[in-house]
């Protein structure tokens, strides 16, 4: 796990990379990589490669980076794990063609496969990565992003030259990188609380959409494509039990988690005391007899919307003999915390959850381990959301034989009544226009808000906008090559192709190597999750329970008041804590930024201020506190 960074001068200009331009930009990122650093630039000064080294396997100095094969003619940076590396390379020694430098590397297989297989070998590897590999012969550089996501790459073209990097911030030290709000981006952050790749907040940054690989060629041609696509790789199987598939699941549980227990640091787990968790610290205690060290965080004081989750997380850790460690928070806490949360974060992620991600790594960091298992995925693969089964119960309303007249009169009503801005509103105009009723498992504003919210420049200069342009394509690839089109597996696949890879994943990346520690996700392997997608909607919701499947997979495995007890999410008191020290701070930044910008309407903010919209509030704060970080002269 480690940080990357690198540039390529393009046909036609007279820039030269130097060493201490890539240092400079590599040394941004030293919070994922301060176990060591190392830098290449070709002799001709067209292209160079940086990387920041957080050891976790193969710690000899050998197995540093960036790594490059016996003639030199590729050079590799990599950002992430290879769980199944030892198998390649076994494959690759079978085959007779390679020396090894390294005794254990998953570096340097990812080199040695790709000079074997070229890009294909991206099939082979199951694991987590953001990859750059400059290929000399060829004078080509590509950039690869694993396919869920886990791992971030942005890059930039600008002044004749690409740079790339784990973080933007690297690539803010570029002197003529420009510092510009995407205005379409943000139109669409706040829908989605994030930016839909490619696209991020800064103008002219882009990030590499998950299961995709960009190349430049010598002509300076830029071609991008999608190697991994779940639909390419999941089919229903009609012939599978119930007790069968539930079977399968627990099968590729236990191997994800055994394969992401490979390193040669400590490895922990993240337990919240729910069932995804609650299975991982299971699995990950079977086997081998050592005692895993689990990390839980709660909050001080008792909330409605965040009730405290640490009697559970301390009832599976004394279940599986786990050394379990916890920290309380307060709302001190999370106002100190602002600062490094927006330096850490780039662009907003408006998850709140961010907050305690940072704060159970530190904990996990603190107590010498330095590699944790997390438990994202779980609700999309398995229906495991209470705000899901009100989508899907929409969707299939959606399908009634419904006259579209009725429906516009049911929106001219609402409007009437001042309506408009309501989420109900907006799914009804989403089935007016015969667009899919779901867009997510987060929604901060509507359409129609949105409009309101935004500034009179703004509102002229995007009035023809709409957020489902950047679902659109995503639901053209699931009409195209889904073989299973229940709104259940749409729900699903969009959320593998955005929430998760841009929010959710991100906030764990980001949070979790702000304080050195590598975080790795079992639910999301992608051959589990090929598996979770060949899964009928009829027997992912049976009885109306939620994550029923799942849950039978693990009866048995973890305590059944554990799996029975009422969906609970990984929170924060956001609404509680508004009402405190943090209400008063959100306040009077978004009074400066309004008075400093042009991008909202104050009246509009002001009103979610006096009404108290604690989560639209904090959305509108965390975009005003990275303008001030990031944008501002």
């Amino acid at each position: 796990m480690c940080a990357i960074v690198g540039s390529l001068v393009l046909p036609g200009s007279n820039f030269s990379i130097t060493e201490p331009f890539v240092v400079r930009m590599r040394d941004t990122m030293v919070h994922r990589g301060p176990d060591g650093a190392g830098v290449w630039v070709a002799e001709h000064g067209r292209v160079g490669l940086g990387h920041r080294r957080l050891s976790i396997i193969d710690l000899s100095e050998v197995a540093g980076q960036p790594m490059s094969s016996q003639d030199g003619s590729l050079q590799l940076v990599f950002n992430g794990e290879i769980y199944n590396h030892a198998e390649i390379r076994k494959e690759l020694e079978y085959l007779g063609e390679y020396q090894w430098k390294t005794n254990h590397s998953d570096t340097e297989v990812v080199l040695h496969a790709f000079a074997h297989w070229g890009i294909d070998c991206l099939h082979k590897f199951r694991g987590m990565f953001a990859i750059g590999i400059w290929d000399e012969k060829k004078q080509q550089l590509w950039l690869i992003r694993d396919r869920m996501g886990v791992k971030p790459l942005y890059y930039s073209i600008h002044s004749g030259r690409i740079n790339f990097a784990s973080e933007i911030k690297a690539l803010l030290k570029d002197p003529q990188q420009k510092r510009a709000v995407n205005e379409q981006a943000l139109f669409h952050y706040l829908s989605f609380l994030t930016t839909p790749a490619p696209d991020t907040l800064f103008e002219g940054i882009k990030k590499l959409p998950c299961g995709s690989w960009l190349r430049i060629d010598a002509d300076g041609t830029i071609t991008e494509q999608q190697y991994w696509d779940v639909l390419d790789f999941s089919a229903p199987d009609p012939g599978l039990s119930e007790n069968d598939t539930a079977a399968k699941i627990l099968q590729e549980l236990r191997i994800s988690v055994k394969l992401r227990k490979v390193s040669d640091v400590p490895v922990g787990v993240f337990l919240s005391g729910g069932i995804d968790s609650s299975t991982n610290a299971a699995l990950f205690s079977g086997g081998d007899g050592e005692r895993v060290k689990t990390f839980s965080i709660g909050y001080n004081g008792s909330y409605d919307s965040n009730p405290d989750e640490l009697v559970y997380a301390k009832r599976v850790a004394d279940g599986v003999h786990a050394e379990y460690h916890e920290k309380v928070l307060t709302v001190d806490d999370l106002i100190n915390f602002l600062p490094e949360m927006v330096r850490l974060q780039d662009e907003p992620i408006a998850d709140p959850v961010c907050f305690p991600i940072y704060f159970v790594s530190k904990l996990a960091r603190d107590n010498g381990v330095m590699v944790c298992q997390v438990g994202e995925g779980a609700d999309e693969l398995f229906w495991g959301y209470p705000g899901w089964k009100t989508a899907l119960r929409l969707q299939q309303l959606n399908d009634w034989p419904v006259p579209n007249c009725l429906k516009k009169i049911g929106l001219a009503t609402m409007r009437c009544f001042g309506k408009d801005l309501s989420f109900p509103y907006e799914w009804l105009r989403r089935g007016a226009l015969k667009q899919s009723i779901f867009w997510g498992g987060a929604e901060a504003f509507t359409e129609t808000h949105k409009l309101r919210l935004l500034s009179p420049r703004l509102r002229q200069k995007l009035a023809g906008s709409s957020s489902w342009d950047a679902i659109d394509p995503i639901r053209q690839r699931f009409e195209t090559k889904t073989k299973d089109k229940s709104h259940l597996n749409w729900m699903t696949y969009l959320d593998l192709n955005l929430r998760l890879p841009e929010l959710l994943l991100m906030r764990v990346d980001k949070m979790s190597m702000g304080v050195s520690l590598e975080a790795r996700v079992p639910f999301l392997d992608h051959k589990l999750v090929e598996l979770a997608m060949s899964i009928s909607q009829e027997m992912k919701t049976r009885g109306g329970t939620l994550k029923y499947i799942l849950k039978k997979a693990v009866r048995g495995l973890i305590p059944d008041e554990i799996i029975d007890r009422p969906k609970q999410g990984f929170g924060v008191p956001i609404h509680e804590w508004f009402l405190d020290k943090l209400g008063a701070e959100i306040r009077a930044e978004l009074i400066e930024f309004c008075a400093l910008t042009d991008f909202f309407d104050p009246q509009e903010v002001h009103r979610l201020i006096r009404e108290r919209k604690a989560a639209q509030i904090w959305y509108l704060f965390n975009f005003a506190l990275w303008w001030k970080e990031y944008i501002r002269d």
